[in-house]
């Protein structure tokens, strides 16, 4: 978990009632190091109380609208969530495997974009900007090399 946040405060910040099951949600958010799936949300929050699926992806849905939590696009079609921009939990670009579909956070200004020259050429209103790298993880890198065998 997040030491920095108290899930509560944010919560009511934003205009929202701090009810246990929003409070589990984003914590499971914000205890992941890297973008989760609202499954992998719901079983978190699940071990301490009796939640459902549904009530879980209502929340999300709130705490996304209310810009507590940022929902990305994970492996395939599938949504991942995170916590939002803010004080405590800077910007910062995902790192997508193809391989095994994790998704890790990379350092924020590890990738810089200039919105100023963005918004120049475009005539619209940006909102938010999510930049996703992809590729093989070294972790499946090194399941695709063979081994070396030892001479002798």
């Amino acid at each position: 978990m997040c030491s920095r946040c108290n899930y509560a405060k944010l919560i009511k910040k934003s205009g929202l009632d701090p009810t246990s099951n929003r409070v589990r949600v984003l914590e499971a958010i914000g205890s992941s190091s890297s973008p989760v799936s609202a499954g992998e949300i719901a079983a978190a929050a699940r071990r301490t109380a009796g939640i459902n699926r549904v009530t879980v992806y209502r929340i999300l849905d709130l705490l996304v609208d209310r810009g507590l939590a940022a929902r990305m696009v994970g492996g395939g079609r599938s949504l991942v969530y995170g916590m939002a921009p803010s004080e405590n939990h800077p910007a910062h670009p995902h790192f997508h495997c193809r391989d095994c579909g994790a998704m890790q956070c990379l350092r924020p200004g590890s990738l810089q974009v200039d919105l100023r020259a963005v918004e120049r050429s475009f005539a619209g209103e940006i909102h938010g900007v999510e930049i996703r790298l992809e590729g093989i993880c070294r972790h499946c890198l090194k399941k695709r090399r063979p081994a070396r065998r030892e001479a002798g």
